[in-house]
């Protein structure tokens, strides 16, 4: 059983019928569901998932006031809940991971993950929150929210970026693959440069790996599960394949890799055209972040400059 699944049942069968019976006059305005760090939030959790933070639990999600009026004896339940559910422990964090599951409000959980409590509004405020964090605050699932204060926040940032920051992401991300990948990787492993090459191998591969989900219309979740996700994807899923290829490659020897990243920009080339982002057909991803810029609406978004590291 997956963690979340697990939290579902946990929520059901010991936390909704306390808090029904604790909190009637409060019951229909908790959210409560496991949203968040950790990979069970995600559905990547697996085996090896279970050595720490994994297991029973979910959170409880308040507005300011409901959390001055009820947060502590609401958090003094939750903290009541059985440690054991199913054969399986009861969720916990260290200090160090800090607070994931149980009572918080709404928001300092969106600040948290956004650094504004009801989540980016302007296109600045957009461009200065960090995918992964966004891909954080999103992932999970809300198992019941009557007030629906949470949700209308998640449901914002669901809807994606505005589609000037996505063209201004796909565009600095194109430029990152092109500088660390089709250019710079083969001049540093000409040079025998090559904890350079594999430096250069690195951000080639984050910058790939983010710019699917930007063409999925996804975040990007932290590092750790960025392959991962790509094979969830409809668009690119394939890349999961190839990603996995150039690694194996790169730790045997360097030359089959630059076929290997030239094999990924021509089928990310082939999906700008269908996504009308860029209609050059130079295989050289230097060639397509310019038209791709030019497609933003916004002057100050667009002159950003395109190696800005967002």
């Amino acid at each position: 059983m997956n963690g979340l699944a697990l939290s579902s049942l946990y929520y059901e069968a010991c936390g909704k019928p306390l808090i029904e019976a604790e909190f009637p006059d409060h019951v229909s305005r908790i959210a409560c569901g496991l949203v968040g760090e950790g990979s069970d939030c995600f559905g990547f959790d697996d085996a090896w998932s279970q050595d720490h933070d994994w297991g029973a639990g979910f959170c409880l999600w308040l507005t300011d006031d409901d959390a001055a009026a009820i947060g502590e004896p609401l958090q003094r339940l939750y903290e009541q809940l059985p440690h054991t559910f199913e054969g399986f422990p009861k969720k916990t964090t260290d200090d160090l991971a800090g607070q994931r599951t149980g009572v918080m409000r709404i928001s300092d959980f969106y600040t948290r993950y956004t650094g504004y409590p009801e989540g980016p509004r302007t296109l600045a405020d957009w461009l200065r929150v960090p995918e992964h964090f966004l891909a954080t605050a999103t992932n999970g699932r809300v198992f019941t929210d009557p007030l629906g204060a949470f949700s209308s926040i998640r449901d914002r940032l669901l809807d994606f970026y505005p589609e000037d920051v996505r063209l201004k992401l796909i565009a600095s991300r194109l430029a990152t693959m092109a500088q660390a990948g089709q250019y710079n990787y083969p001049r540093l492993i000409r040079r025998n440069e090559r904890v350079a090459a594999h430096l250069a191998l690195s951000e080639f591969i984050r910058a790939t790996g983010s710019l699917v989900y930007l063409l999925n219309r996804k975040y990007a979740p932290f590092y750790k599960w960025m392959h991962r996700g790509i094979t969830d994807l409809p668009r690119l899923g394939s890349l999961h394949f190839l990603l996995t290829q150039l690694v194996d490659q790169a730790s045997r020897g360097h030359d089959p890799v630059i076929e290997t990243i030239e094999a990924i920009c021509r089928l990310v080339v082939e999906e700008l055209h269908r996504q009308n982002l860029s209609s050059e057909t130079d295989p050289f991803l230097s060639a397509h972040w310019p038209g791709v810029l030019n497609h933003i609406v916004d002057r100050g978004i667009r002159s950003r400059p395109v190696f800005e590291r967002i």
